[in-house]
């Protein structure tokens, strides 16, 4: 998305999602100019089908924006699966 950014990720115990995000803003804010937020919005995911339902959300995303015709189309999806990122590789 060209204003926000969604993804579903886990995060150790320590030093906990709240640090890891807050110096990947920076890290982020300081290489690439990005104005970031204050905060930011989690949600945790106890099941598989909660999985698939934020998953499913956020691939459609782009299609409901009006950015792409298909989930396929959009090329800013990083699974780690896939290798390393074509942009970042």
């Amino acid at each position: 998305m060209p204003d926000h950014l969604h993804s579903i990720l886990a995060f150790p115990g320590e030093p906990g999602m709240a640090t890891v995000i807050k110096n990947w803003k920076k890290y982020v804010a300081g290489k690439h100019g990005v104005d970031w937020q204050r905060d930011f919005f989690d949600h945790r995911l106890r099941d598989h089908h909660e999985v698939d339902e934020k998953t499913n959300y956020i691939l459609m995303n782009p299609v409901r924006k009006g950015l792409c015709e298909r989930a396929e189309d959009w090329v800013w999806i990083y699974r780690p699966n896939d290798g390393p990122p074509s942009l970042l590789g």
